[in-house]
């Protein structure tokens, strides 16, 4: 019997993804220019092609079995890694060099990231580099479907995921910091019940930073004040911080960059070296020259004192 991922085509996975997105079988066909029974029709095959439910046939329209979940999400990595091909030859035929998409969340968006680009456009001027701010949570699954090459930020051993590499670049200490004008600005010392006099500024609950800040508090034996405001924006937090007397904890590398451009104190109580940052990459993409060269910007950039 012929395997049935050799008669698959690109546009039955443009199918799969629309019924997927849609959960309405009329929506999809219209959407890719094809009739509603074709579009029964290629599914009732392909459902017994692999001898299993795909879809739960309900009232309201379709909805996806566990199988079909499994086989939705190979072709959504599969749909990434041919977006990121279609880019990487463009930026190659216009170049040279090709296409790098790093996923930056937090910590490594202010300093590391930033560095680890000036140093491998220096390396290779023709590169093309695409960044991405986010989230952890959200920039490993998009690793994962080859929709970024290299995500860089706190690590985050509760992502981690078999199908990617794994490499911690450092490890610092957390800091409070406040605007330039902020009455604790002008303390010599400054200690937990000055800190809690006022509003804190955390990492929002689940996301690494914010596990990273819980056990660094408990390790001195404190816990975060129940009033915080949670936001993971750091242009948020600094407007926050701005116009207001609130107390932000970011990590050294990102509050020593934003106190030499005068955007900020960092106060003299800090949180030792309770935060790691880690970049995560797929091993298939080293051996692009691009992604191997950026991958050694981040090792040298992560170096920095």
């Amino acid at each position: 019997m012929t395997d049935w991922t050799h008669r698959l085509r690109l546009r039955h996975l443009q199918m799969l993804l629309s019924l997927a997105e849609t959960g309405n079988m009329s929506l999809s066909a219209a959407a890719l220019s094809t009739t509603q029974p074709a579009l029964s029709k290629w599914i009732r095959e392909l459902e017994e092609d692999i001898g299993l439910p795909l879809f739960e046939r309900h009232a309201r329209g379709l909805r996806p079995t566990v199988f079909g979940k499994s086989l939705i999400e190979h072709a959504r990595r599969i749909e990434g890694h041919l977006d990121s091909a279609r880019d990487d030859m463009l930026a190659l035929r216009d170049s040279g060099s090709g296409l790098v998409v790093f996923g930056s969340a937090g910590a490594s968006a202010a300093e590391t990231v930033p560095v680890a680009v000036v140093d491998l456009l220096r390396r290779l001027p023709k590169a093309h580099v695409r960044i991405l701010e986010s989230t952890m949570d959200l920039l490993l699954p998009q690793l994962v479907r080859g929709e970024v090459d290299i995500v860089v930020g706190r690590s985050a051993p509760e992502h981690q995921d078999p199908r990617i590499n794994v490499e911690t670049l450092y490890m610092e200490p957390l800091h409070f910091v406040t605007r330039l004008r902020h009455p604790l600005a002008s303390q010599a010392a400054v200690g937990w019940d000055d800190l809690r006099a006022y509003r804190w500024i955390a990492w929002p609950r689940g996301t690494p930073m914010r596990n990273a800040l819980d056990a660094a508090l408990a390790v001195v034996g404190q816990a975060l004040p129940a009033d915080c405001v949670e936001s993971d924006s750091l242009l948020v937090n600094l407007t926050l911080l701005d116009y207001s007397d609130m107390i932000a904890l970011v990590s050294h590398r990102t509050a020593r960059r934003l106190a030499d451009l005068g955007a900020l104190h960092v106060t003299p109580l800090s949180l030792g070296g309770f935060g790691s940052v880690s970049m995560y990459w797929r091993n298939e993409t080293s051996t692009r020259d691009v992604v191997s060269a950026a991958l050694g910007a981040l090792r040298r950039a992560s170096g920095a004192p």
